[in-house]
């Protein structure tokens, strides 16, 4: 490993982090939590809702933390959850009309910006970004599981 390689990684960390303080200070200007955000974001375009499972894959959240955020909008009946007609074990989150009213600007804001960053890169930057992070993520995935640093 080079010093060059060393200097990119600082870099990129810092360039990926950097989005996340933005949805951070995003998601609290509007009053919740960047999790909260993250689980009022898949909800708000899940017509059908979602199980707790789906929503912890989708927002790459733990069990217990998407289950507390789902408590606090069913006290504030921003979501409902029913029992799944084909396993009753398994328990469809939805985002009730008051949830949709509160989330819906802030949601389609954050979805917008989004797309708007994305639509600013050509189609061949858009193409190389998505490949090289997903290569990123990959190669770090396996190296943080292995147990050595060799």
């Amino acid at each position: 490993m080079t010093k060059e390689d060393k200097k990119n990684a600082c870099l990129y960390c810092k360039f990926r982090d950097e989005p996340f303080a933005l949805y951070d200070e995003y998601a609290k200007r509007h009053g919740m939590r960047m999790k909260t955000l993250l689980v009022a974001n898949a909800l708000f375009y899940a017509k059908d809702g979602m199980t707790q499972t789906q929503l912890c894959r989708r927002t790459f959240q733990s069990k217990q933390t998407v289950n507390v955020i789902i408590r606090n909008l069913l006290a504030g009946r921003c979501v409902t959850v029913t029992e799944a007609p084909e396993n009753k074990r398994n328990k469809i989150v939805q985002m009730t009309e008051t949830g949709r009213l509160c989330c819906e600007r802030i949601v389609r804001h954050i979805t917008w910006a989004e797309d708007t960053a994305m639509s600013r890169l050509s189609a061949e930057e858009q193409k190389q970004l998505v490949d090289l992070s997903r290569t990123f993520t990959k190669n770090l995935t396996l190296l943080v599981n292995q147990e050595t640093e060799d």
